[in-house]
């Protein structure tokens, strides 16, 4: 009931104020009357409900009514529903609704349009990839058919051969069987001369050199399962290699953050280790002492693959790090893999070793040195991060949390946006050739 007295008040000090107007200016201390005008206090507050509990302006000149507080919700709905609204406003209302409802509609169309148009592009996309895989199903039918028939064909060659040789000997044994049956005759006859003439008819046949190369190339099949074998393999990688390359993007350098002695192709996909410092100013973001650069684009969201050649250089380290890596001085904290702030795969003095937060550990059975490409696969989302061998498609190593007490983190999880890195380790002293790496983009489309 507070809000009442408060009203009550109000209205009391208007209609006082009202009066005072009219009068003039009230001298201190002189009594202020009730003129017989003024509606008596019950009266005022009937008037007060009736008129719907509003406030009477405190300023008699002003249309605009004060209210100490605004009214509740609950209050403006209830006043709300007891207004009868104008036929205009009716009007203007449903004009309002049918806009709306037009809107509505026209959204909702317009949501199953895009829903069919969804279901009509996968349907299209999906039957573009059953033609591809049949293609390639069609391929290798015709080279399956084409070798076995090659293999049929050595079969009826050889056979044909044998079937001469074959053929050959039969009618030299039954020569020999017709020559034991004169024989015989002639000794149960005592034919000498016969017998001497017959011996002297037949000659002892023996099997011919060649003879033995009529034999399927054996040699021939087996390089014929080693290169299907290599290329089972090698479409097994692809096809492996192939999802994640749906993820790759080019990876550009920042020249900033380059060290002195890492030279730059123009495309920014290129890095050479010179041996001499180039001239110029240092960047604030460049590596001063860590033969170190970064790559241009940060990793915030989502996943991201893209391939390190290292075939031409002796001794690297390739990895991603956060943008807070240190860049001065040769501690730890500016070298890749021996902080919390950047992992890496490394070789170094032909050994293939993962390094994160200092601590070390061997690739073993895999690479051994012979690594000539380098992947890298990022899923910021989950906190993974996977180091292939990219022309295998073989784990190097794999960093999640199943994984992080090796490396003595609780949780792995990337907290800040992570950049690709690389760093060019000290080649050996009698290296003539320099120290090269490239980013790699490959994307094939049809």
């Amino acid at each position: 009931m507070l809000w009442k007295k408060i009203s009550l008040t109000c209205f009391f000090s208007s209609e006082m104020a009202d009066r005072e107007s009219s009068a003039g200016r009230v001298q201190p201390g002189a009594a202020l009357s009730v003129q017989p005008e003024l509606p008596a206090p019950s009266a005022g507050i009937t008037a007060l409900l009736h008129e719907g509990l509003s406030f009477i302006p405190l300023d008699s000149s002003s249309d605009r009514a004060v209210q100490p507080f605004p009214p509740s919700p609950k209050l403006q709905r209830r006043l709300a529903r007891d207004v009868q609204p104008s036929k205009e406003q009716l009007s203007r209302r449903m004009e309002e609704l049918e806009a709306e409802r037009s809107r509505t509609e026209g959204h909702i169309q317009s949501l199953k349009k895009r829903k069919a148009d969804l279901t009509r592009t996968t349907e299209v996309m999906k039957q573009k990839v059953q033609e591809h895989f049949e293609n390639m199903q069609d391929i290798l039918k015709q080279d399956e058919q084409a070798v076995l028939d090659s293999l049929e064909l050595d079969l009826t060659q050889r056979r044909t051969r044998l079937d001469q040789l074959l053929k050959n000997w039969v009618q030299h044994q039954d020569q020999v069987v017709k020559s034991i049956s004169s024989t015989q005759r002639a000794l149960n006859c005592n034919e000498e001369e016969e017998t001497k003439g017959h011996f002297e008819g037949l000659s002892s046949k023996r099997p011919d050199a060649s003879e033995w190369e009529i034999r399927l190339n054996e040699e021939r099949f087996e390089k014929l399962l080693k290169t299907l074998s290599s290329i089972s393999k090698n479409l097994k990688v692809q096809l492996q290699r192939k999802t994640l390359l749906l993820d790759s993007s080019p990876t550009v350098i920042d020249r900033q953050t380059c060290h002195s002695q890492i030279m730059v192709t123009s495309k920014g996909q290129g890095l050479l280790f010179s041996g001499s410092a180039r001239p110029g100013p240092e960047h604030p973001l460049q590596f001063d002492k860590v033969c170190c650069a970064l790559g241009s684009s940060p990793i915030t969201a989502g996943q991201r693959y893209w391939e390190v050649d290292v075939r031409c250089c002796s001794t690297w380290a390739v990895g991603v790090a956060y943008g807070s890596l240190e860049r001065k001085g040769r501690d730890k904290g500016a070298k890749l893999g021996r902080n919390r702030n950047s992992w890496c795969v490394e070789l170094k003095n032909k050994n293939l070793s993962t390094w994160h937060n200092d601590r070390q550990v061997a690739c073993r059975g895999v690479g051994q040195g012979l690594v000539g490409k380098v992947g890298v696969w990022v899923n910021y989302d989950k906190g993974q991060l996977t180091f292939y061998d990219a022309d295998t498609m073989d784990v190097l190593q794999r960093f999640s949390a199943a994984v992080a007490p090796v490396f003595d983190r609780v949780h792995h999880q990337f907290t800040e946006p992570l950049y690709p890195a690389i760093r060019f380790l000290r080649p050996t002293e009698n290296q003539t050739w320099p120290e090269h790496l490239k980013f790699t983009y490959q994307f094939t489309s049809a």
